[in-house]
């Protein structure tokens, strides 16, 4: 098979040497020293984070072009949210008449409203997701597909991931009209050979969802500058994660989609509570921020149905402040 990860970070390199420690033909779109380590030496992930730990991984072919690596069955695109726009211009060279694109991106996803059951609210306005509607000119509605993925990672040194949830690994995948496919059924297969769970689901939102309440919670880190642990040792803390949970919830179901129906990971919780959620690494590191897929876009959605979330709005203010402070976000 042939398979492509535009974006061989973190949760890239995960997958790029999980499907490469699996026999599959790799490709990866990287940059700069991460780039250059993976030609040099493949890429290396170490599952768990004790010395001891097993390190698998494996050569795979890598440039910052995608017109060197030619078209693909599979394309997963695992760059943050705010890098999809060079995503979209770099698309082409990738395709032939079966490529299919597997968006592998946390909070609100740009194709939300493709595929959208008729009995379902229709979204706010998504434009900010896919600003000027270039991923919507570069990838046609028919070689979409919704990914989620429950995978804690961190790009330790160039080449180098290591994975925190070792086990509990998952990759959710479906058509964004929810319907059964040869191909969903091909990619579930792949991704289960090569050891990343891919349970079957007859309603990929609900993943899409169940995630960005999760996601809702751990970006309480930023403000605070602590990992998980921090939010289930202070109880007033605690209390306000339980609260964006609740909300995230009523905004689900309110746009018709119960995420208590999610498919689970393997092992349940990854109870990683020293790991800084994604969110506060982009923070700290001076990476750009996914405040709009994560939390702008989301009180879109609460105001669209009715709903109240002041913690989420409180929240998304203060991230949103922290973040334009240090330049790795706009706001609209």
């Amino acid at each position: 098979m042939r398979v492509c990860v535009f974006g061989a970070g973190a949760v890239g390199g995960h997958l790029a040497a999980k499907l490469a420690a699996a026999g599959h033909d790799v490709s990866v779109v990287a940059r700069g020293a991460n780039l250059a380590a993976i030609r040099k030496d493949g890429i290396a992930l170490r599952e768990g984070a004790h010395a001891a730990a097993r390190t698998i991984g494996g050569r795979v072919h890598a440039s910052d072009r995608s017109a060197d690596l030619g078209a693909q069955d599979f394309v997963f695109v695992t760059t943050k949210a705010t890098a999809l726009a060079a995503f979209a211009a770099a698309a082409a060279p990738l395709c032939d008449s079966n490529t299919a694109f597997v968006f592998v991106q946390n909070g609100i996803p740009w194709w939300y409203a493709q595929g959208l059951a008729t009995a379902r609210p229709q979204p706010p306005d998504l434009s900010r997701l896919d600003p000027g509607g270039a991923l919507a000119h570069a990838i046609a509605p028919e070689r979409v597909i919704g990914g989620v993925v429950y995978s804690s990672n961190k790009l330790v040194e160039p080449g180098v991931v290591v994975n925190y949830s070792e086990g509990r690994n998952m990759l959710v995948v479906g058509e964004t009209d929810d319907s059964p496919s040869e191909r969903i059924a091909a990619l579930r297969a792949l991704l289960n050979a090569a050891d990343m769970h891919s349970p079957a689901t007859s309603d990929i939102r609900q993943s899409v969802w169940d995630k960005l309440i999760v996601n809702f919670g751990s970006t309480l880190c930023v403000p605070i500058g602590e990992p998980i642990r921090a939010l289930l040792e202070d109880p007033a803390l605690r209390a306000v994660r339980e609260r964006l949970f609740a909300e995230g919830r009523a905004m689900a179901k309110a746009h018709g989609v119960p995420p208590e129906g999610a498919a689970k990971r393997p092992g349940g919780a990854s109870g990683l509570t020293d790991h800084k959620p994604s969110m506060l690494q982009d923070y700290e590191l001076g990476r750009p921020m996914e405040v709009d897929a994560i939390l702008a876009v989301p009180c879109a959605f609460a105001r669209a149905a009715g709903v109240p979330v002041p913690a989420l709005e409180a929240l998304t203010a203060v991230t949103a402040r922290l973040a334009a402070r240090k330049g790795l976000y706009s706001p609209p």
